[in-house]
């Protein structure tokens, strides 16, 4: 079928311009192309769209009624091409996102939104892999992940470092202190997440480089819950600094030279990553992965 739009176009053509040679140039395509596709559609169907004597083109009753059927179907196909151009010029379009933390991926929602307001964003959060399923589905076009594994089929490239921070009760010795030393530390009890947080991973990695011991009396798989039990006095928790939400009862405690951090990556399928509003997104961030 696909020389069969290319015959009819070229028929439409000179049936809207008047002329082989005007629609020659209207396509961008040289006059004998055009000749040839429209004689090879009046022999494929035994014919006869023109009438043709000297320099003068008049539409057959077959052309004119191919006419009234091709025109829609063409000024469609412009108006498909006016729409792609307008994407491409105004940056329009919509961008799924997906990512492990609401904090850190509505603050890039917000920067683009500020930078690029025709483009419609949506939002997805929930745990590394879900985000990744997404991610392979096709389901979201972009996914934010703290330090994600190498795949070949994804392309990375970081888009923060963000320090992981104490999150204490108000009352707390620590809050007397600008900042506290790791080694302090195996002196409280610590609330962590569950296996396989990547906060609990930074401290606990951050924890046995330094040959700190870690108490632990408590494992949640929820921030709130954390919070909640880190408010009643049950011990201390961790959260990457811009996650931390300041809550009545808490404080948000550095260390010294930031034992701990977590980086964010961008992430999108290798196959897509020239995608225009991928590319223009990625392109703002160019620190290497």
């Amino acid at each position: 079928m696909h020389h069969y739009h290319k015959w009819l176009r070229s028929f439409y053509a000179v049936a809207y311009t008047g002329g082989f040679t005007s629609a020659a140039r209207y396509l961008s395509i040289g006059q004998p192309t055009v000749s040839e596709q429209v004689r090879a559609l009046e022999q494929r169907f035994d014919v006869e769209l023109f009438y043709r004597s000297g320099n003068q083109l008049e539409l057959s009753a077959a052309g004119e009624q191919l006419y009234e059927i091709t025109k829609p179907l063409f000024d469609l196909e412009e108006e498909a091409v006016q729409l792609l151009e307008s994407f491409k010029q105004r940056k329009s379009g919509l961008l799924r996102i997906g990512a492990v933390s609401p904090p850190i991926a509505m603050d890039l929602v917000f920067k683009l939104g500020e930078s690029q307001p025709d483009i419609e964003f949506r939002t997805y959060f929930s745990s590394a892999s879900k985000v990744l399923e997404k991610l392979y589905d096709f389901d979201v076009d972009v996914a934010m992940l703290a330090h994600p594994k190498a795949d070949p089929s994804l392309h990375t490239r970081l888009y923060q470092r963000y320090p992981v921070v104490a999150v204490v009760p108000e009352d707390h010795p620590w809050c007397t202190q600008e900042k506290v030393n790791l080694e302090q530390l195996s002196q409280e009890p610590v609330i962590l997440r569950e296996v396989g947080s990547r906060t609990r991973q930074t401290v606990e990695e951050g924890c046995a480089r330094h040959q700190v011991s870690i108490n632990c009396v408590m494992e949640l798989n929820s921030r709130e819950a954390i919070v909640h039990a880190i408010m009643k006095g049950v011990g201390i928790g961790f959260v990457s600094a811009p996650e931390y939400v300041d809550t009545p009862g808490t404080r948000a405690i550095r260390f010294e030279q930031h034992p701990f951090y977590i980086d964010y990556y961008l992430c999108c399928l290798e196959l897509r990553k020239e995608r225009p509003l991928i590319s223009d997104l990625f392109k703002g961030f160019e620190t290497s992965s």
